[in-house]
């Protein structure tokens, strides 16, 4: 009697393995990209996490410090650049930096590579992670495009908020210290207030997108609309996330760029931790 059950069960048990070996990675990662996007089960999330990522990240950047140190010099000199070219326009500075900063994500895809690769037990490779973007294409094009879109439109929107501002474009003589002195309060407050919500409909649908097309080869819609109910579904830790990466930008800033060479990475490494606690494995094997 116990074994006319399995009978049937042994064909699908045999040739199963087989066709997902072809089609998934080991982690059962395509089921969730056959599935819509609302279907895709999150981790519920404790305001602890994001340190517990930053810690992770911190490990991650220790076993790999020339990875690190190599996409930190390059955030470090793209801060050098806007500066250097922009010298003499605050306000495309201003602007570009914004871009640049909420591209973030896009531009860490080599680092998040890595952190796969140690959680795998492998040993990260620079040539690798550069072009670790080639895996999906497709996907990685389309939501590159909307970010710029987005940072395009930024740049527009802080050229208008300089309009508003002032009588004309203010000459400050590349020296951004005095575009942020405390008779341009009003302005600033203006500037902070529109960055904010081009910045907070970035990093809603791409807190963890890039990571989960890079991982389970989804499609940027299914990505970003997951992104976007992590961050509805638990706003507060998503919102101290949110915090915790600007305030340690902020202050990597501070001494000219040069803090991005280790907490640009660091964030990197810390972000790919944060897709895999918010999206488990578990989750998507278990909706198989």
């Amino acid at each position: 009697m116990d074994t006319l059950p399995a009978a049937p069960d042994a064909p699908p048990a045999s040739t199963g393995p087989s066709n997902e070996a072809q089609s998934s990675p080991p982690d059962g990662d395509a089921p969730s990209a056959r599935r819509s996007a609302l279907d895709i089960p999150l981790a519920r999330l404790r305001m602890s996490d994001p340190l517990r990522w930053l810690a992770a990240g911190w490990r991650d950047f220790l076993r790999c410090p020339g990875l690190g140190l190599f996409y930190g010099g390059c955030f470090a000199a793209m801060g050098w650049a806007l500066l250097a070219v922009f010298r003499h326009a605050p306000a495309w500075t201003l602007a570009l930096s914004a871009g640049f900063l909420l591209m973030g994500p896009f531009l860490c895809l080599g680092l998040y590579e890595a952190s796969r690769r140690l959680e795998e037990g492998q040993e990260p490779d620079l040539g690798d992670s550069l072009f670790v973007w080639q895996q999906s294409l497709g996907a990685m094009a389309i939501f590159g495009g909307v970010l710029l879109i987005l940072e395009m439109l930024w740049g527009r929107a802080s050229l208008v908020v300089f309009a508003v501002s002032f009588d004309g474009m203010p000459d400050f003589r590349g020296s951004l210290a005095q575009l942020l002195a405390f008779d341009n309060l009003p302005f600033i407050v203006a500037y902070v207030a529109v960055g904010g919500v081009f910045a907070g409909l970035i990093y809603a649908v791409s807190v963890v997108s890039l990571p989960m097309i890079l991982d389970r080869q989804v499609d940027a819609i299914t990505a970003g609309l997951t992104s976007l109910r992590l961050v509805l579904g638990q706003p507060v830790v998503m919102l101290w996330w949110g915090v915790c990466i600007t305030v340690l930008v902020v202050l990597a800033l501070l001494p000219w760029f040069l803090g991005l060479l280790v907490v640009g990475p660091v964030l990197g490494h810390a972000s790919w931790h944060a897709y895999r606690a918010a999206v488990p494995r578990e989750a998507a094997a278990s909706s198989t």
